[in-house]
């Protein structure tokens, strides 16, 4: 991962951090993303390695715009920026605290991340990372025994982290941008088949056969 790339948001404190300073020690430059500057400069200097501050409200496109274009390549988005608005369950929480969650957690996520991917369309392995946790888990929240009881835990932040399978959605949206040179491959590959290879059968791109 030398002279790889990383940017991470909300990075001038907690876990977002710790990620950055591991990155840096890893050899990675670091863009430590930082609503302001005074934090995100004592943050980079105690990252130390290749830790840059980048000036980044998560909730202002103006100021993702202008970050921006500060970062010509990326090769890893770390989306670590979010909030707890209101702890209270569902049935006691109000509607602008869900707003303003969402606006954090979920909202920054796509204006980060489309902002940033003609950057990371620019690295040879571009990867995006979106910190969820388990609490958004809806496998882990019904039943007799949910892992995370819904009772004043926080319906706002939760809820927002489940909608981060959005996550999922881009993987599948950029699924396309691969190598086209291993999309060829599926073509060449039955192409060069000896005289005794499949014959009338429809395969996938690595060989295997799927049904008509």
């Amino acid at each position: 991962m030398n002279n790889s790339t990383a940017l991470v948001t909300g990075a001038n404190k907690g876990i977002g951090k710790e990620i950055a300073r591991q990155l840096a020690a890893a050899g990675l430059t670091v863009y430590v993303g930082s609503r302001d500057a005074g934090p995100g400069q004592r943050a980079v200097e105690e990252i130390g390695g290749d830790a840059r501050l980048l000036i980044l409200d998560v909730t202002d496109g103006k100021t993702v715009a202008d970050a921006e274009q500060q970062v010509e390549n990326l090769d890893i988005l770390v989306n670590n920026a979010g909030i707890m608005a209101d702890g209270r369950a569902a049935i006691e929480a109000d509607v602008d605290s869900f707003r303003r969650t969402y606006e954090t957690n979920l909202f920054e996520v796509l204006t980060v991340t489309n902002a940033f991917l003609p950057a990371l369309r620019r690295s040879a392995k571009p990867r995006i990372v979106n910190i969820s946790g388990g609490t958004g888990s809806l496998a882990w929240s019904p039943g007799p025994e949910p892992h995370f009881p819904a009772v004043g835990s926080g319906a706002a932040y939760r809820s927002s982290k489940t909608a981060l399978t959005l996550t999922v959605l881009y993987a599948q949206a950029l699924a396309g941008d691969g190598d086209p040179a291993e999309g060829a491959a599926g073509a060449v590959s039955p192409a060069l088949l000896p005289d005794d290879g499949p014959n009338g059968e429809c395969l996938s791109w690595d060989g295997t056969p799927m049904p008509w």
